[in-house]
């Protein structure tokens, strides 16, 4: 401890010293979780429903019920994980829906059942512990499928 201090004096520099580092640790650190897209994409749904909730109200009620979904399964994704979010908004809340309910709700649906794959994939993928939840949400997407017609 007293040449690394003794170096750090002089303007040089010294390797972290054993356990040192134990409580700087970041979650960068560890690799991705498989379930990181997942909890991406409700994230990113979530948001694009509140968007065409504001551009449509008329289909506010129905989107905003969808999106308050979205943004639970995102967060019961953040707890497995065991990882906060990303900061910043998803790229697709982004974009400004079309005015146009049937267009809206077409391009919502074709997402949804993009989700409802990607989940059921992933479900299929999934350890037990994991399965209920994601087995969960691809019958959620599929039920917002159905809803968005």
């Amino acid at each position: 401890m007293l040449r690394a201090g003794a170096l750090l004096a002089l303007g040089g520099t010294a390797l972290p010293l054993t356990g040192c580092d134990l409580f700087d640790r970041d979650d960068e650190s560890r690799p991705p979780d498989p379930l990181e897209p997942l909890a991406a994409e409700a994230t990113a749904l979530e948001a694009r429903h509140r968007a065409a909730a504001t551009a449509v109200p008329a289909l506010a009620e129905r989107l905003t019920a969808i999106a308050d979904a979205h943004r639970a399964h995102a967060e019961e994704l953040r707890k497995v994980i065991g990882r906060p979010a990303p900061s910043g908004s998803p790229a697709s809340a982004l974009a400004t829906p079309a005015a146009d309910p049937d267009t809206v709700r077409t391009e919502l649906r074709q997402a949804e059942q993009e989700g409802r794959e990607n989940a059921a994939r992933a479900c299929a993928a999934a350890p037990a512990e994991r399965a209920a939840l994601l087995g969960s949400i691809a019958a959620a997407r599929a039920t917002h499928v159905e809803a968005l017609k």
